[in-house]
């Protein structure tokens, strides 16, 4: 046998086979970020923006804190505590309370090494204990220092070994709308979670969240849990205090400004409370018709409807009818923007003021008095609204003179009329016109008979515990 003859027959029969085998796919591609990568040139300011946020989560991240509370509710049983056969069951006896724990989750940072953490109120309001967990996953227990409920701000302290590392605080008064807004919080329980988006609006108010509200609004995303986290700028300082969502609508999140925070928690860290300024004042918007008929150059400042007896204001010889336009040396645009002033004035603290009265400025001085101590009488809450004449007025009953109050009822108000349309009701007391007293029908007869010859009016209304004023327009 030849096997030399063979051997070749053999390789013959294996080389085609070789030559028909397919080459080997692979399953997926892989980029070294040299050619296979779908897109080659990527605008170096994209890049740089993604690296900037990166930064600011890398710096800020070991800053912010995941806040998890326990608290005890008690369970109201209306069915034993109003039943007729309630002393049938228990004989006499209340029966023992029963009560629920609850669990929630917050946000927080921290803003020194000695482990004081800001959040919200809400976050830890009525908690039994409070557990703060670190970057480093180290859990501690933590401790209210002080709360405050009326801007949702409350401050909590933990104790370490190590210092902490502390975020720094921005300047959110330079904030300007479109900014880049980075949030970074615990929302459903998700650690560190970070969304992006845009300062959407500042000076956000009368969202009847809490009772001083100066909000960033923001549309990087916040969700429950995302409370008391940190709202950062592109540089990674602190710009707000995330709080709050409206629950029907997208990308709407709110954050407290950090300059109304820093004020706040200088004084929870100080003294465990806060303590506000106090004019002892009711005070309303300044419409257009208000600014016309008062011959102010144009909508400012804010108007004193209402002045509480003993108050800074009335020993400083302010009176009903005075628009504040400037306080401590600021503008005054809004109602608003004075409520937030005063409240960030130290108790005691004498200021320049300045009113339009009777068609021109003058300057006075006042101090500045307690908030708390004035709760019993703090000013009213009061609108300004528009109208014009369409009512009937009569005597004001002897049983409603009360306090020396004077005036005319408002006994009637024409269904289609101006009147009707603007908020005038039938038992609203008039008290002046025009800023002249009214005492009874005839001074209201003279003092509207002028003002159908101007054609407007201005009217100050009793209505209730409030003074309003109603600017009026013939139509």
């Amino acid at each position: 046998m030849n096997w030399s003859r063979i051997s070749i027959c053999l390789l013959l029969l294996v080389l085609p086979l070789a030559a028909c085998k397919k080459k080997e796919v692979p399953l997926f591609s892989e980029s070294s970020r040299q050619a296979e990568a779908p897109v080659k040139e990527v605008p170096k300011d994209i890049l740089a923006s993604q690296q900037a946020f990166s930064n600011v989560v890398k710096a800020v991240n070991p800053s912010v804190v995941n806040i998890s509370t326990v608290s005890k509710k008690k369970l109201v049983q209306p069915f034993f505590e109003f039943s007729p056969f309630f002393d049938d069951f228990f004989d006499g006896r209340q029966p023992k309370p029963q009560y629920r724990r609850e669990n929630s989750l917050g946000s927080g940072f921290i803003i020194n090494k000695e482990g004081y953490i800001i959040t919200n109120d809400h976050v830890v309001r009525d908690a039994e204990s409070i557990k703060v967990k670190l970057s480093n996953e180290e859990e501690y227990s933590g401790k209210v220092v002080g709360s405050d409920p009326k801007t949702d701000i409350a401050v909590i302290k933990i104790n370490t070994k190590n210092p902490l590392p502390p975020v720094v605080l921005g300047d959110s008064s330079k904030l300007q709308v479109g900014q880049w807004a980075i949030a970074i919080g615990n929302p459903f329980g998700l650690d560190r979670t970070v969304t992006v988006g845009v300062v959407s609006a500042t000076g956000r108010s009368n969202m009847g969240i809490e009772a001083y509200e100066d909000f960033i609004q923001t549309d990087a995303s916040i969700n429950p849990g995302n409370s008391g986290g940190p709202l950062l700028n592109i540089y990674g300082e602190v710009i707000g205090i995330n709080t709050a969502i409206v629950a029907a609508g997208q990308g709407i999140g709110f954050a407290i400004p950090v300059n109304m925070a820093k004020q706040v928690v200088a004084q929870l860290i100080k003294k465990g409370s806060v303590t506000r300024g106090w004019l002892g004042v009711a005070i309303q918007p300044v419409t257009q018709e208000i600014a016309r008929s008062f011959n102010l150059d144009k909508p400012r400042g804010a108007l004193i409807s209402d002045i509480m007896a003993g108050s800074p204001a009335e020993k400083a010889g302010l009176r009903r009818g005075d628009i504040i336009l400037k306080f401590a040396g600021r503008e005054i645009r809004d109602s608003r923007q004075l409520q937030l002033i005063v409240a960030e004035t130290p108790v005691g603290q004498r200021v320049e003021t300045e009113v339009f009265r009777d068609g021109k400025s003058l300057s006075v001085s006042l101090t500045t008095g307690n908030a708390d101590s004035a709760s019993a009488n703090k000013p009213r809450s009061t609108e300004a609204q528009a109208g014009s004449f369409g009512f009937t007025v009569e005597e004001l009953p002897r049983n409603r003179q009360v306090g020396g109050l004077s005036g005319v009822i408002v006994s009637s108000v024409e269904e289609d009329g101006a009147a009707a349309e603007a908020g005038i009701k039938p038992g609203d007391i008039i008290i002046s016109i025009n800023q002249k007293k009214v005492g009874n029908l005839a001074d209201y007869s003279r003092a509207m008979k002028e003002a159908e010859q101007r054609g407007s009016a201005i009217l100050l209304v009793q209505r209730g515990d409030s003074s309003i004023f109603f600017p009026l327009r013939i139509r």
